[in-house]
């Protein structure tokens, strides 16, 4: 979500592809017999048609991103829930199992360290490379950056389907995390998806979507909702937290960015 957000897009559809992949993974496998690495792949393949499909609707008929992203989120849900027959499917081959969660690098499940290289990664090619830097032109003005020579639709679909691959990646360590995988579980995270960009755009660089403040975030929510659960409270308490995290986020990272704008 934070790839194609830098640009101005909005994919809603993210959850729906984290738990389409995360099936993917349990039906090919367990249910069809795929090699586990095959079953993976096709995951991930799936995933960037997804983004594929989003890029071509949004471009081509020059409809807002959220409308698009929201009935494609919507449709996955549904096509899931139909070649998973609504079913929650366990058994994912162990090797997944160990690769994401079961194995500890200095004392840490790998599925941590997963999470830090690709923040890692996103934050390099944001900052150091030229289609990061095409990325951020977009993003701050797409008339502009289509008068420098920017290819501003090659940007955007790169961006739409890079988001959805890494939907599709995140569904994959989902699986892993469990052994097994839900036809609805992944799309509670679309909220704290949303949550920890915005409050991470309020942090190392403020006024603008970056993946060390979005990890910084994330971490913050969690341990938000892991210190409330240890008081007892009800699990309601969880999408309030949610909720007005979102809500604070979006209107302090709005607050930034009118600073910032009137300070150049």
């Amino acid at each position: 979500m934070l790839v194609d957000a830098l640009q101005g897009d909005f994919d809603m559809s993210i959850a729906s592809v984290l738990t389409m992949s995360s099936m993917l993974v349990a039906v090919l496998n367990v249910w069809m017999g795929w090699p586990i690495a095959f079953a993976i792949l096709a995951a991930l393949v799936a995933g960037l048609v997804v983004g594929a499909v989003n890029a071509a609707l949004i471009l081509y008929f020059r409809i807002n991103s959220l409308i698009i992203t929201l009935g494609m989120g919507t449709f996955i849900n549904g096509l899931t829930l139909w070649f998973a027959q609504s079913q929650t499917i366990s058994g994912i081959d162990m090797r997944l199992v160990y690769a994401v969660i079961a194995t500890r690098f200095l004392g840490v499940p790998l599925a941590f360290w997963y999470a830090l290289l690709i923040a890692a990664t996103i934050w390099y090619a944001f900052s150091f490379t030229a289609a990061g830097q095409r990325l951020l032109f977009v993003g701050r003005g797409r008339e502009v950056a289509r008068l420098s020579g920017i290819r501003v639709d090659r940007v955007r679909a790169s961006a739409l389907i890079a988001s959805s691959g890494l939907g599709a990646l995140a569904g994959v360590l989902y699986a892993g995390t469990t052994g097994a995988a839900d036809p609805s579980s992944g799309l509670a995270y679309v909220l704290p998806a949303f949550a920890a960009a915005f409050l991470g755009a309020t942090s190392i660089s403020p006024g603008r979507f970056n993946a060390p403040g979005s990890v910084i975030a994330v971490y913050f929510l969690v341990t938000g909702i892991t210190g409330l659960s240890m008081l007892g409270l009800s699990t309601y308490v969880q999408n309030l937290f949610y909720g007005g995290a979102l809500i604070v986020a979006v209107a302090l990272s709005q607050l930034v960015r009118g600073r910032e704008e009137r300070l150049a």
